[in-house]
């Protein structure tokens, strides 16, 4: 399952966490890691948790992937929900984590089928909460 580029692998649980957060919003979010060359599951959100609780679960000085289902009412007043891939790239990150996720991102992202927003933040003002609503709708 390795891919020959960046030599990552996905566990299993990766997709399995995923797949309840969008069929069955089991969770609010999920947050990943990437461990001995292979992408798994460092946190889950439940439900009633909010966007402050998941940006206060991403560690100020490590690469983290993310996907977060953001809730939000459109100008019609209609609820909607869209699931965001968050890949977090602090600049006090060592140079080669971050050359790691860059790298690998897009083959991870291609295993979570349904994302529909990406945003690529380098630290907490690129991701505030404006911004997520700006480009949910």
């Amino acid at each position: 399952m390795a891919n020959a580029a960046s030599g990552m692998a996905v566990s299993d649980e990766c997709k399995l966490k995923f797949l309840e957060l969008k069929a069955k919003r089991n969770y609010r979010f999920i947050v990943f890691r990437i461990e001995n060359q292979e992408v798994v599951v460092d946190k889950v959100g439940n439900p009633e948790e909010t966007y402050d609780d998941f940006t206060a679960s991403l560690p100020a000085d490590e690469c983290r992937y993310a996907v977060f289902d953001f809730d939000f009412t459109t100008i019609e007043n209609v609820q909607k929900s869209k699931i965001f891939f968050i890949a977090w790239s602090p600049d006090t990150s060592k140079v080669r984590h971050k050359m790691v996720y860059a790298s690998s991102k897009d083959r991870f992202k291609r295993e979570l089928d349904g994302i529909q927003v990406e945003l690529q933040a380098t630290d907490p003002s690129e991701m505030s909460i404006d911004i997520i609503k700006g480009r949910a709708i």
